[in-house]
């Protein structure tokens, strides 16, 4: 006879007699399902006492669990070190879909109407090499944005409003990555301070869209009502051809530390859902306070019906995994990735075809996994970033103060090519998400204009955040009025888009950034909900200059498959969708080791030969050039080329159209990128 999983069909399952409720448990006692008033949540009009199944799965039917019904979980068990049962305490189903609120502020899970009609829309599908990510806040997008109608800014409507898709149309982009938009709360510690958790990377419920940006009218409409507006957001976005990535936060949950608030798994089964000692302390890989123990099967399988709920009944594209490494960690505390968890998520049917990026880090010891995911992983790469800002920042201040620059080129150029040196042949330069920012860390902007980080507005004396930024403020700190300075940050900060855009590896833009949004200097604005961290959407006129270059930098990307190649190439061989890549130096030579290796080198040109399978045949030519002098270059001779056509010079963005050939001499700017297609 077939296996039958017990783990199957957690939650509340409606049928046409009422509906069944199943919670995972192996330590409680006991189990009550509290069935509350229709008109007040307060009050437990029904009781039932689940029963415990062999694989510590507790059900119970009730002909009141229909759509619409507010009830709750109070567990009983042992006492202990590693427990934390209370059956006082109303607990949240962790597989809730819907959430409801008292009036004195406790949660109580809802049973959710999941109709809704797509009306035949379906998922883009983008391919992964046509993918530009752009990460965004649901909230913070459209809050200021007047082109959206007022009662929807700041809310899922306001995000699909046309107006603000056209933005995201016209910009090029393709997938819109959001910051956390599970049910979160406000850590007890921001709360005491007068501030809140703006971000939202602080989950209280994994199946719950987070109720506060809806619009009113769907907030007054309930929990029902805050689904279908996210369901139609997601659809709208479809039609337009864009994707929805969520960044969700498995590593750890909104219970905090072991005298944080029991919400949900702590009050079910602390020892089994949280990493710990034989004394109950915690063990915290997250630095959030706890942390979700996955090497747990229910706890598994809790990310994994999450994952197949938003792909399939909310038919989002993709996933960003919050400090991943967590999610595989062994029952050591170890990281291995061939954890059953990693490899599920990528091998789960139900979610073939959905996009899955980690963070591939955590806190905890051997955290930084970056490279070490299984195949079908993309990961954030944080030395593609450091590099990128070092190359164009830190190394162009190094210049300026002693004359010399630590670093050449060649480690830049591994990171343009797709950093082969940190994924495997197999996974192929699309497992490297290039990125120079982040929604943690100074903007685009402020890494041209702060080299510390100022963050007294956190309520932490400037402690919080990093002190590593990479950053340069070409000698003033903060805004400036000097036009030599603010021509020297504007230019670096098209060469870092430039960088982004024109890499191998699949690119993720920051909102704002296309623009040069400012936090002031604040690197980790996580607790500000104000026009401090929301998009300004009216710009000076360098800001709309430096739009018109982020859209055309996005569409040259696309024209130009050579720039974003599916495989690594092969000396020798010729692969399909990949690469033929050959590298020169300033003279127009083939680079040699000293050229790849000496700091003194700093102007590489890189000519990238489509090996295509579905599109038309494409060559460029990368001149990049990261010293503050003039240079000349002498354009490659290359067997197939006769000319070079210029598409963009970030030295001018308004630089005429230019056709050369093979050993023209060509001068550059200081510090300055030129592309061009090779015919």
């Amino acid at each position: 006879m077939p296996t039958i999983d017990p783990l199957t069909n957690l939650g509340v399952r409606v049928t046409a007699t009422g509906g069944e409720l199943r919670v995972w448990s192996a330590n409680a006692t006991a189990i009550e399902l509290c069935i509350f008033g229709e008109k007040d949540p307060n009050w437990v009009a029904d009781s039932i006492q689940l029963v415990k199944d062999a694989g510590g799965v507790w059900s119970g039917k009730s002909s009141a669990l229909v759509a619409g019904t507010r009830y709750s979980l109070r567990a009983t068990g042992p006492t202990g070190p590693t427990h934390r049962f209370d059956s006082t305490l109303h607990l949240i189903d962790p597989y809730s879909r819907g959430l409801a609120r008292t009036a004195s502020g406790e949660w109580r899970s809802y049973v959710q109407d999941d109709a809704f009609d797509w009306s035949g829309v379906t998922k883009p599908n983008t391919p992964l090499d046509h993918t530009v990510l752009y990460e965004a806040h649901a909230k913070g997008i459209s809050k200021l944005n007047t082109a959206v109608p007022e009662e929807l800014r700041g809310t899922y409507a306001g995000l699909a409003n046309e107006r603000a898709i056209d933005y995201l149309k016209d910009l090029g982009v393709t997938a819109i990555q959001l910051l956390p938009v599970h049910q979160f709360v406000s850590e007890q510690r921001l709360v005491k301070q007068g501030l809140m958790n703006y971000w939202g990377y602080n989950t209280l419920n994994f199946f719950t869209p987070h109720a506060a940006y809806a619009s009113r009218q769907a907030q007054f409409g309930g929990a029902g009502a805050v689904l279908r507006e996210f369901k139609g957001m997601v659809k709208l976005l479809h039609e337009a051809g864009l994707e929805v990535i969520l960044d969700v936060v498995f590593n750890h949950t909104a219970e905090e530390g072991v005298d944080g608030p029991t919400t949900s798994l702590r009050g079910l089964d602390n020892a089994s859902y949280y990493r710990q000692d034989a004394k109950g302390n915690y063990i915290d890989v997250t630095g959030c306070g706890n942390t979700v123990d996955f090497s747990q099967p229910a706890a598994q399988r809790l990310a994994l019906d999450s994952l197949r709920y938003w792909a399939n009944e909310v038919q989002v594209d993709g996933f960003r995994f919050d400090l991943a490494a967590t999610l595989g960690r062994d029952d050591r505390v170890e990281f291995d990735r061939h954890h059953p968890l990693l490899e599920a998520i990528v091998g789960d049917p139900a979610l073939a075809d959905v996009k899955m990026i980690a963070e591939p880090w955590d806190v905890g010891m051997g955290g930084w996994q970056v490279g070490n995911f299984p195949d079908g992983w993309s990961e954030w790469n944080d030395d593609y970033r450091d590099r990128a800002r070092d190359f164009w920042l830190t190394d162009i201040g190094s210049a300026r103060a002693s004359g010399e620059t630590p670093i050449g080129i060649g480690q830049l150029a591994a990171k343009l090519s797709g950093s082969a040196g940190v994924f495997s042949q197999q996974r192929g330069p699309l497992a490297s998400v290039n990125f120079v920012t982040a929604h943690d860390g100074f903007t685009l902007a402020d890494l041209t204009a702060y080299n510390q980080k100022h963050n007294l507005g956190n309520g932490e004396n400037n402690r919080d955040g990093t002190d590593n930024n990479h950053s340069f403020n070409y000698g003033v700190e903060g805004p400036s009025h000097d036009a030599t300075i603010l021509r020297a940050r504007e230019k670096a900060t098209r060469n870092l888009l430039g960088t982004l855009l024109l890499s191998a590896g699949l690119p993720m833009i920051t909102a704002g950034d296309e623009f040069g949004r400012s936090q002031r200097g604040n690197n980790n604005a996580y607790c500000h909900d104000s026009e401090l961290t929301w998009l300004p959407w009216e710009h000076g006129d360098w800001q709309d200059d430096l739009l018109l270059v982020s859209q055309k930098l996005l569409r040259l990307r696309r024209e130009n498959p050579a720039l974003r190649p599916v495989r690594f190439g092969i000396f020798g061989e010729t692969v399909p969708s990949a690469t033929q890549m050959d590298w020169f130096n300033k003279e127009g030579l083939s680079m040699s080791i000293t050229d790849w290796d000496s700091p003194a080198e700093r102007t590489l040109q890189y000519l990238a030969a489509s090996t295509p399978e579905f599109e038309e045949f494409n060559r460029i030519l990368l001149i990049v050039h990261g010293l503050e002098v003039e240079e000349t270059v002498c354009l490659p001779e290359h067997e197939g080329v006769i000319s070079y056509e210029l598409l963009w010079n970030s030295a001018d963005d308004h630089a005429p159209k230019e056709i050369h050939a093979p050993t023209t001499e060509l001068k550059l700017a200081p510090a300055s990128m030129q592309l061009f297609r090779a015919n």
